[in-house]
């Protein structure tokens, strides 16, 4: 990342209000979309990236009539064209329309939720809702998941998204919703069949945030997909894997069988450090060699336990390999950096131990002392 950049900066900034500005000065003769732009900007630089949302959408709520039925048709017509429909994935698309979605929480959630939800539908196909549904979804639960079962057979893969990413239990920024693990699963079985990698990928990292809480849930419902067999094998085993991404790094042994590999497998493996001492700012570079039955499929991760200030150990798993035992054996090698002053994750001298993982089972490990940098 470039040394100054700024993403609060980059999307949203003086440059965007004035878009966003004429966008309803043309919808609206009498937005007055000068003293919008200077009302927002008053007040934008001071602030964080989620406050700059909220202080859009509050200045637009004091710019456009406080009735949300009279307010809408201005919204409506200043939406641009949706995202190109003919893609088959996407990003969210502009962060500037993300205040529009704050405006129909701060206008409809109590006096409007329909109109507001069917503006929430408008707005998603020129940037993802997923934030602003959450508050219908708490105050409004079985409306807006009604709302959502229409939304799940939508011709505009951003609208089938949405049902998907705006009900997912651990959705990154977004508050926590009222739904049990299980409640949006319906849902989740019309959208599973996809033809949108944009929609499946939504679905495989919402079984991926339920996982965290109940692993056979997911495996029995990819289990229930594999049976149906709605959905292409290829991207059904994609999205198995990327469902199932926490519980292989967990080393989850149902996981582990769905995607091919055999835990309990006899294998040999042996680890060696390839330079020793380690120092802070050098690297770990290491050696592994696995032997066992030929051609079986392996899955090789490992595992740092890491120093931590006062005297505490963290543990963090890293991918290394996934391959087969070419003629029963195979020798891989690997070199992890180990950055001095790091801002996210500062190194402590002391002993350090390195497991491999193989089909999610510790079959070695060593242990090392990382010293101070040199």
């Amino acid at each position: 990342m470039a040394s100054g950049f700024s993403l609060k900066d980059q999307l949203f900034n003086q440059e965007k209000t004035r878009y966003l500005a004429g966008l309803f000065a043309a919808a609206d003769p009498g937005f007055d979309a000068a003293a919008f732009e200077a009302e927002v900007m008053a007040q934008l630089p001071d602030l964080e990236l989620k406050e700059r949302i909220t202080l859009i959408a509050e200045v637009l709520a004091r710019h456009l009539p406080a009735d949300l039925e009279a307010a809408a048709p201005v919204l409506r017509r200043a939406l641009p064209p949706p995202l190109d429909p003919s893609l088959s994935d996407d990003d969210f698309g502009d962060f500037i329309f993300a205040p529009l979605g704050e405006f129909a929480v701060l206008r409809g959630l109590e006096a409007a939720p329909e109109l507001s939800l069917d503006l929430l539908s408008e707005i998603t196909q020129r940037f993802s809702m997923e934030w602003a549904i959450r508050p219908f979804l708490t105050r409004w639960t079985d409306q807006t998941l009604a709302a959502m079962q229409g939304w799940a057979t939508s011709d505009n893969y951003h609208v089938r998204r949405l049902v998907s990413e705006g009900t997912r239990p651990r959705l990154p920024w977004g508050q926590s919703v009222p739904l049990a693990l299980a409640q949006p699963l319906p849902l989740l079985d019309q959208l599973h069949a996809d033809p949108t990698r944009y929609v499946t990928r939504s679905v495989a990292n919402h079984l991926n945030d339920i996982s965290k809480k109940d692993p056979e849930l997911v495996l029995d419902r990819l289990r229930s997909w594999q049976a149906a067999g709605q959905q292409r094998r290829k991207e059904l085993v994609w999205m198995t894997s990327h469902a199932l991404r926490g519980l292989v790094k967990a080393g989850h042994s149902g996981a582990m069988e769905m995607l091919g590999y055999d835990p309990d497998m006899p294998l040999a493996a042996t680890i060696t450090l390839r330079d020793d001492p380690v120092h802070i700012g050098g690297a770990l570079q290491f050696e592994c060699q696995l032997d066992g039955a030929a051609d079986a499929p392996v899955l090789v991760d490992y595992r740092l336990h890491f120093q931590r200030p006062g005297g505490k150990v963290s543990a963090k798993v890293f991918k290394l390999k996934q391959t087969v035992l070419n003629g029963g054996s195979t020798r891989l090698s690997k070199r992890h950096p180990l950055k001095a002053g790091a801002s996210t994750f500062t190194l402590v001298p002391g002993t350090h131990r390195l497991e491999l993982l193989v089909n999610g089972r510790v079959r070695a490990e060593l242990s090392f002392v990382l010293l101070p940098p040199q």
